[in-house]
């Protein structure tokens, strides 16, 4: 290694770089990217190249008329959305005036059983003096009770594909899932574990296996991510996962199998976002760099 690509490797990585570069990637070319940044194309790609000449490697290829990470861009990637959601974290804590008070939170089942419990117990230890009621139900319902007026702020799957603003949420890839001890998945019909109707999870499934015209049948049903886990281990179907919450001991099944692959969901955060007080929004800052910095 020359001492010149030493010298590279030495200098920091700038964060608005680094932003411009998960821009990129996101939105799959320099137009989009510079639109949300506002900047020009040309001065989006520019930043592109200062960040190639800095880690002294190509970070994208063209695929047809957008752009993907290479290999190198990928490792990259990683890193630059877990430095900007640091980045983010430091200037909150820093920020962040004393808080107190109390946060009605609805959480979707299975995101309550997974990682949420760290990113929740993070926001505790920094606000201590803030006490957080958490409700854990469909999305569906989440959703209902927060037009009640019943949670202030609420986290929810959705099926379409809406632009997302920052911080407004994430995409999540789903997954086939069954137990690694059985082979439900290759039976005939499908058997499914699912949740009730109302389940953006279960309409997904459904949808798609009718449109490949795979044949189906319901195995096992429960509201609780808890018995979908429990009936899939059992070996009484296959479900349908986030890709992020599958849980340890569950086999994410392949796609050379007959099951149709889907399309991902998205995880929005619903709260009132004009007239929050502080503690609302330190907590949906608080998940959303966090959840961000997952995917």
């Amino acid at each position: 290694m020359t001492s010149e690509r030493t010298d590279r490797y030495m200098e920091h990585l700038p964060t608005d770089l680094l932003r411009t570069f998960v821009l990129v990637a996101d939105e799959g070319g320099f137009t989009r990217a510079g639109e949300r940044l506002g900047r020009s194309q040309p001065a989006v790609s520019l930043q592109m190249k200062r960040l190639e000449e800095l880690v002294g490697v190509p970070l994208l290829w063209r695929e047809g008329r957008g752009l993907r990470p290479t290999a190198a861009g990928e490792t990259l990637l990683d890193y630059a959305r877990r430095i900007l959601a640091l980045n983010r974290e430091a200037i909150a804590r820093m920020a962040q005036p004393a808080l107190a008070g109390s946060i009605r939170l609805g959480v979707p089942n299975e995101f309550a059983s997974s990682f949420l419990p760290e990113i929740l117990g993070k926001f505790a230890e920094a606000h201590p003096n803030v006490t957080l009621e958490v409700t854990c139900d469909l999305s569906t319902n989440l959703l209902n009770r927060r037009e009640r007026g019943e949670l202030d702020v609420a986290f929810a799957l959705h099926a379409d594909d809406t632009p997302l603003a920052a911080g407004e949420g994430w995409t999540e890839p789903l997954v086939w899932v069954t137990s690694p001890r059985h082979d439900r998945h290759v039976r005939t019909p499908i058997p499914l574990v699912v949740a009730p109707e109302g389940c953006v999870y279960r309409a997904r499934i459904l949808e798609h296996l009718e449109r490949a015209d795979v044949p189906w049948r319901v195995a096992y049903t429960c509201a609780s991510f808890g018995g979908i886990r429990a009936g899939v281990l059992a070996g009484l179907g296959v479900t349908v996962l986030a890709r992020s919450i599958v849980p340890e001991g569950m086999h994410v099944v392949s796609r050379n199998h007959c099951l149709p692959a889907l399309p991902p969901v998205q995880v929005r955060l619903h709260y009132d976002h004009d007239g929050a007080p502080e503690t609302i929004n330190a907590l949906v800052a608080h998940m959303s760099t966090n959840l961000e910095s997952r995917v």
